[in-house]
């Protein structure tokens, strides 16, 4: 009986020590890795190129005053809508004292000089209706007389205008209303009533007294990189993505690409434009930040798959296709491909949509997790 429970003591023990080997053995084996594979598919690339900007109106108008002087009275508000003439401030003048002196003694000359004909022309009519003198006479009298009336004419209109800009006869014609050169929305009223502005001259620009712009007319301007620049031309479609507007594109054309790059952050960044196409009713407002995307290339309905699936030897292009599903077998094949948004690329050939393409290598957890969750 003791010689039996020796022998079952034995057999516990080597079978523990058996049982322990095992375990260790299976704990150590390395598990055979598991990829995700992925099988072509239809779909459409589209290759594009992105550009940032802004949306700005396509004619924006500084208005500037031609007299200098003081903001009397504006008469609209960044917001407004104006219309071509449309007074949009009146200016007062701040005449120069130099000036006005030498007009009011211009205006006393002139008073003096037409009082002195006004008197010979009485004496010479009286003696010209009595025909005493010769018509010659008579005449260089009324002519002395209606010059030195519009003398004194001239001499007020000059001292009316350098006073208040503007003489009696002609108040519509005055510069000291500033008009709108154009139809369309204020954008910016930079001054205020009692402001000193600068008129516009060949020596200075003039201050701005307000900014007008079309609004319905918006082009994006934008900045596009040089290795872009020579894949785009006039006429190419845009798919505009406005910051401050969610969910809703724009579309515009191309209209324009600057022929001279300019150097931003050690680039080379060349300048273009395109028309905006607005809806009816539709409204922007003018500065908004956009991303412009421009399509280089389109293939529809094309078989492609993940770019990240290739890898590239030196101008090839290899895939590993699954050969042997039990044994996770691949063969590495190349393949020839076209164009890519990026993310997919568009397989010319060597793949078919039944070949499975290796992909990225599973984690042993979320498979465990996978099998878990299909078991139960």
């Amino acid at each position: 009986m003791k010689k039996f429970f020796r022998i079952l003591g034995i057999v516990v023990l080597v079978g523990i020590f058996g049982g322990t080997i095992y375990f260790l053995y299976t704990k150590s084996k390395k598990q055979p890795d598991v990829f995700e594979n992925k099988s072509p598919f239809v779909s459409n690339v589209i290759k594009k190129t992105v550009a940032t900007g802004s949306v700005v109106p396509r004619q924006e108008i500084d208005i500037k005053p031609q007299v200098s002087g003081i903001i009397d009275e504006l008469f609209v508000e960044a917001g407004d809508f104006v219309k071509k003439d449309q007074v949009i401030a009146r200016i007062k003048i701040i005449p120069d004292m130099v000036n006005l002196n030498t007009a009011e003694s211009r205006l006393k000359r002139a008073q003096i000089n037409f009082e002195d004909a006004k008197s010979d022309f009485d004496r010479q009519q009286k003696l010209f209706d009595e025909k005493v003198i010769s018509y010659e006479d008579y005449m260089n009298s009324k002519v002395a007389y209606d010059s030195g009336k519009e003398e004194v004419a001239a001499a007020e209109n000059n001292l009316e205008l350098i006073k208040n800009g503007v003489t009696k006869k002609a108040k519509t014609a005055t510069n000291t209303l500033v008009r709108s050169t154009i139809n369309g929305m204020v954008l910016d009223v930079p001054v205020k009533v009692g402001n000193s502005v600068i008129q516009s001259n060949t020596f200075n620009e003039g201050t701005t007294i307000a900014s007008v712009a079309n609004m319905q007319d918006m082009i994006f301007e934008g900045k596009v990189d040089e290795t872009e620049v020579g894949k785009i031309k006039e006429g190419m479609p845009i798919e505009l993505e406005i910051g401050a507007i969610e969910k809703e594109k724009f579309n515009a054309t191309l209209e324009y690409i600057s022929p001279k790059g300019k150097e931003e952050n050690g680039a080379i960044q060349f300048e273009i434009k395109a028309n905006v196409s607005l809806k009816d009713n539709q409204f922007i407002r003018a500065g908004y930040s956009a991303n412009a995307s421009i399509v280089l290339d389109r293939k529809d309905s094309v078989l492609v798959l993940p770019e990240g699936m290739l890898h590239f030897e030196n101008d090839s292009a290899f895939v590993d296709v699954l050969v042997n599903a039990d044994e996770s077998k691949y063969e590495k094949r190349k393949v020839k491909t076209g164009i890519s948004d990026g993310i997919n690329i568009e397989i010319v050939s060597g793949l078919t949509k039944n070949d499975k393409v290796k992909g990225d290598k599973i984690d042993p957890k979320k498979l465990k997790e996978q099998k878990e969750n299909s078991q139960g």
